[in-house]
């Protein structure tokens, strides 16, 4: 497997579901991803600032390339309310041969940026 075809798995979490399926048919129409499950209510327990608080969330996993992760990231970034958004990856080490092909071929390794990922 070329380096251009390396897998991963993207989570995000958000406090709105349904601006997380918004946000998610934007990354699978950019294709910075193939596909997406969006999972809610999802229980957080965190800490911030301090404090330990416990909200109910959205999360979305979405599969990829680890070549188009950094402009992922980027996509996410400037569009997500949170000031520090969960946005983590994993890397895919086997699976369905068909269904891991399947994502390559949905999410072509690009030098040139998406739509929506310029330098602001």
């Amino acid at each position: 497997m070329s380096t251009d075809d390396q897998l991963c798995e993207v989570s995000v979490t958000a406090p709105d579901r349904d601006w997380l399926i918004a946000l998610c048919h934007q990354l699978v129409d950019a294709p910075l991803a193939a596909s997406a499950h969006v999972i809610h209510p999802v229980t957080t327990i965190y800490r911030w600032q301090g404090t330990v608080l416990e909200a109910t969330e959205a999360r979305a996993f979405l599969r990829s390339r680890v070549v188009l992760l950094e402009d992922l990231v980027a996509y996410v970034l400037e569009r997500h309310p949170y000031e520090v958004p969960n946005i983590t990856a994993l890397p895919i080490m086997g699976g369905s041969r068909d269904y891991l092909r399947w994502v390559n071929v949905e999410t072509p390794a690009s030098t040139t940026t998406p739509p929506g990922c310029e330098s602001a």
